[in-house]
């Protein structure tokens, strides 16, 4: 080794550390800045749909919720088959044909997928029509379902054209946009139709039209978006000749399997219990079941941007800035979601009881489906690491054994526990399958997100729940449900977060920290 070697080799590692440092920041940055609009809209949504739930709820009851929820559960595995996988593979492909692999496959892969999209669900749809009713006598044995059918078999292509063209700005990157589409415009059009819906007497199909007028908006301004941010005109007599390529086949058909058998693994429980227990019960379980997925709404937001991100960084081999990104984001997401977790866990009637004294009873479905939605958060974005990096093989010959054991183990409990039975399923599925995703990131990515300084977080936990339980022997026993919900929180959420930001933070947790600093003074 020369001397003019061993004096460049400090600066060149001085060099390759400040580019990992800049790397680190700009990726943070971005994460962060879309990821927070994702939540806003997210918070926005929470916040106003979680009052719209408790109107409906009590303006049309146990018994059509959970004709609702049959509806939906058959529109979500029927959108599954009939979409072939285009819009998820919309989010890893658009990104990457806009990013500069020739006009010709990204006007084939846009055109083309939205043909597939629409002529698969259009064929569900009518499946559904045709079958209405033997679906409603023979597999829910209830024949009031056969007017309310039409409506979810023409919501299911109408859904997946405007999913897949959400999906296709989230892979240009434009989440802002998306966000802004989904959540602050078609959401508030969504329920402001259909208060008037019900207004007016229309009960649950004036609810089911609002929805498909909203998915209707969405298509409309998510096209337009698309048409202007496109970086070539995405013409239609140029698609001749050209054809999806074999990586986004494949991956489509990955991803349509993952989609079916994650939908088995996760929404079947409502089915199943549609064809064993009364609507009533299927309404009770579906709202307790949704209140306790809103623990993960902090890393929904983050996942949205996050995704493409892993997409690129695991294509430019940027292991160890991947790796950084991965244990930062996910103590985070932990941080942040442990007070919501607490609060669901510690005042579980009092939540349930703002759905109306029917829906009380499923107090104890609150708390089984939150304790998986800890081991979710905890897990951080496994799902889409092993995704985004071409490992989804993975994820389908996983999500295959939990739909099979999920599916068995609900048609066993589901007679005998009723929806304890299917909650526990929920909640043990999801802890083993986000799990076994953690396993499998770490063997084949080389990807573990805990570090000691994760310690730090059980006693901001144990404070946070220790004035949990204070509110609910003192406070639930004089205030209104609403009330003591919301001053649990808040309280949780302080203590927390004083606790855990007082024990020490680490660089890249300041990093964040003065990143949320400047996020907050900008709105200010």
């Amino acid at each position: 080794m020369s001397a003019a070697e061993t004096i460049l080799l400090p600066a060149q590692v001085e060099a390759v550390e400040a580019a990992h440092e800049g790397k680190f920041r700009t990726h943070l940055s971005e994460i962060g800045r879309q990821s927070s609009i994702a939540f806003a809209g997210t918070v926005f949504t929470l916040v106003l749909g979680y009052a719209f739930r408790v109107y409906l709820a009590r303006q049309l009851g146990a018994r059509l919720l959970g004709w609702n929820a049959i509806g939906m559960g058959l529109y979500g595995i029927c959108k599954l088959l009939g979409e072939f996988g285009m819009p998820a593979s919309a989010l890893r492909f658009a990104g990457i044909y806009k990013a500069g692999s020739g006009r010709a496959n990204l006007t084939a892969f846009f055109w083309r997928a939205l043909f597939w999209t629409l002529f698969g669900t259009s064929l569900f749809c009518a499946l559904v029509l045709l079958g209405r009713g033997w679906i409603a006598t023979r597999v829910f044995h209830d024949a009031a379902l056969i007017r309310f059918l039409p409506l979810y078999a023409i919501l299911i292509p109408i859904g997946a054209a405007s999913s897949f063209l959400t999906q296709t700005l989230g892979g240009f990157k434009m989440i802002a946009r998306s966000t802004a589409i989904v959540k602050f415009i078609s959401f508030p059009f969504m329920i402001v139709a259909s208060i008037v819906a019900l207004a007016l007497g229309l009960s649950l199909w004036g609810f089911v039209v609002a929805q498909i007028a909203g998915e209707v908006l969405i298509f409309i301004l998510a096209g337009c978006s698309i048409w202007r941010a496109a970086p070539v005109p995405l013409q239609w007599d140029e698609l001749r000749g050209s054809a999806l390529s074999s990586d986004v086949r494949w991956y489509a058909l990955a991803m349509t399997g993952m989609g079916v058998l994650g939908f088995l693994a996760g929404q079947a429980d409502r089915l199943v219990l549609g064809y064993y227990l009364p609507a009533k019960q299927v309404g009770i379980y579906s709202v307790a079941a949704s209140a306790g997925g809103l623990c993960a709404i902090f890393l929904q937001a983050l996942n949205s941007i996050f995704a493409p991100t892993i997409a690129l960084l695991h294509e430019q081999s940027e292991h160890a800035l991947l790796l950084r990104l991965y244990q930062t984001l996910t103590k985070w997401i932990l941080a942040v979601t442990l007070p919501v977790v607490l609060t669901f866990l510690f005042l579980p009637r009092s939540i349930m009881g703002l759905f109306g004294s029917d829906f009380q009873s499923g107090w104890l479905v609150l708390c089984v489906i939150t304790v998986g939605q800890i081991v979710n958060c905890g897990t951080g974005s496994v799902g889409y690491l092993l995704q985004m990096s071409g490992n989804q093989n993975r994820v389908v010959r996983v999500t295959l054994i939990m739909a099979v054991l999920m599916t068995v183990t609900n048609i066993v409990l589901i007679p005998r526990c009723g929806v304890a039975g299917a909650a526990a399923v929920s909640a043990v599925g999801t802890i083993l399958g986000n799990s076994t995703y953690l396993v499998m990131v770490r063997r084949s990515l080389r990807l573990f997100p805990y570090e000691r300084s994760y310690w730090k977080l059980l006693p901001a936990a144990a404070a946070a729940a220790g004035v949990l339980w204070l509110i609910r022997g003192q406070v639930a026993m004089l205030c209104r449900p609403i009330t003591t919900v919301l001053f649990g929180f808040m309280a949780a959420s302080v203590i927390f977060l004083v606790t855990f930001v007082g024990s020490g933070l680490t660089r890249d947790d300041r990093l964040v920290v003065d990143m949320a600093k400047r996020r907050l003074q900008s709105l200010v």
